[in-house]
C-alpha cells in the first residue's frame, strides 16, 4: 500500500492536492481513499490530507502513522510541533519539502533516516492578484510532485486529474496551477519511483490510541473557558500566519473603522494619532483587512519576507509600525 500525508497551511490548497494526486491513482486502477483533516479551520493553520492507494480493496482507515510518502508544503511548519510533520518517519519513507534550502541541510537538521527530497517552492506571479499570492499553486505543486516521486502515476493521467478537479477555477488559475503541477513532476524526474509500497503492519505491530482519560470535574470548573475574559491572550495564533498584512500610514486616511471593526479576532487596535495597529503575535493572516481597506493601503506580503524587510521599511511607515 502507498500512504501519503500531506502537510500545508489553511489557503495553499493542500486538500485540493490529495483529490489530485487520488483522483490520478484512481484513474491508474488503484482503490483510493484520499480525507483532509482540518484543526482550526483557518487561513494560515496547519492542515493535513491523506492519500491512501493499493491495487486491493482498503481496509485502513484514520490517520496515516506510518507513511510512504510525507509531502511539506510549507517548510516553516517543521518547526510547529502540533504539524506532526516527522511523525512516523523512517528510514523507508520519503520526506518531500518545498523549501529553498538544499536537502542536506533539511536532513541535518532533522537527523532522519528517511529519504529527504527538496523542490524550490512556487514564485509569485506578478500579475496576480495582491490578495492570492503564490499560496494558492502551493497545492498544485505538491500534486504533481507526489505523482512523480510514486511512478505509478503517468504525465497524462496527472493531466487528467488536474482537469477534473480544478475545472472550477478561472481559466488563468487553472492554467497556472497546471503549470505549476507539470513543473513539479518535471523536475522531479531524477526521483521517479523513489517512494515504495509497504504491507499493512500486523496487529503486534500496531500502536493503541493515545488516549487520554479526563475524570469529570464539576461544572464551575469544567465549563469553557471562552466565557471568561482575557483567555485568547494566551494562544499566539500569529504562528499561523503565512501572510502578514503590512500598512503603509504614508497613504493611510485613518478611516480605522474600515479595518479595525472587520478583524474577526480583534487585531487591528488603533492609536492615540488615529492609526491602525497590527498585533502580529495574533493576527492569523485572513487578510480581511487588505480586502476591506477602501484606500488600497494595506498590502499581503509572505510573511518571511516581510520579517527580512521589517528594518528596511521606509521612513514615513516606519513611525507608525508597532
Amino acid at each position: 500500500m502507498l500512504r501519503i500525508r500531506f502537510h500545508g497551511r489553511g489557503g495553499q490548497g493542500i486538500k485540493t492536492a490529495s483529490r489530485v494526486l487520488g483522483s490520478a491513482l484512481f484513474a491508474e486502477g488503484f482503490e483510493v481513499q484520499d480525507a483532509p483533516r482540518y484543526g482550526a479551520e483557518r487561513r494560515g493553520a496547519p492542515i493535513f490530507a491523506y492519500v491512501r492507494a493499493d491495487r486491493a480493496p482498503i481496509d485502513e482507515r484514520g490517520v496515516i502513522e506510518r507513511p510512504e510518502l510525507v509531502v511539506v508544503g510549507d517548510d516553516s511548519l517543521v518547526q510547529v510541533a502540533g504539524a506532526g510533520v516527522g511523525v512516523g518517519l523512517d528510514a523507508e519513507a520519503v520526506l518531500l519539502l518545498l523549501s529553498q534550502e538544499p536537502a542536506a541541510v533539511w536532513k541535518q537538521r532533522l537527523q532522519t533516516e528517511a529519504t529527504v527530497i527538496t523542490l524550490e517552492p512556487p514564485a509569485p506571479d506578478p500579475d496576480a492578484p495582491l490578495r492570492s499570492g503564490p499560496e494558492p499553486l502551493v497545492g498544485a505543486r505538491v500534486s504533481g510532485a507526489a505523482a512523480r516521486l510514486l511512478g505509478v502515476v503517468p504525465r497524462t493521467a496527472l493531466e487528467a486529474a488536474l482537469a477534473q478537479e480544478l475545472g472550477a477555477l478561472p481559466t488563468t488559475a487553472r492554467e497556472r496551477a497546471r503549470q505549476q503541477a507539470l513543473e513539479a513532476f518535471d523536475a522531479l524526474a531524477a526521483h521517479a519511483g523513489a517512494v515504495r509500497a509497504r504491507p499493512a503492519p500486523g496487529y503486534a505491530e500496531r500502536t493503541s490510541p493515545g488516549w487520554i482519560e479526563l475524570p469529570f470535574d464539576p461544572a464551575d470548573v469544567s465549563a469553557p473557558a471562552i466565557h471568561a475574559p482575557a483567555t485568547s491572550v494566551l494562544v499566539r495564533t500569529g504562528l499561523w500566519r503565512s501572510m502578514r498584512p503590512v500598512i503603509d500610514h504614508s497613504g493611510c486616511k485613518r478611516c480605522h473603522f474600515m479595518c479595525a471593526l472587520p478583524c474577526p479576532d480583534s487585531a487591528i487596535t488603533v492609536d492615540d494619532a488615529g492609526y491602525p495597529q497590527i498585533d502580529l503575535e495574533h493576527c492569523k493572516g485572513c487578510l480581511i483587512c487588505v480586502a476591506q481597506c477602501p484606500f488600497h493601503v494595506i498590502a499581503a506580503v509572505p510573511e518571511a519576507e516581510a520579517q527580512n524587510e521589517t528594518t528596511a521599511l521606509p521612513r514615513e511607515r516606519r513611525a507608525h509600525e508597532p
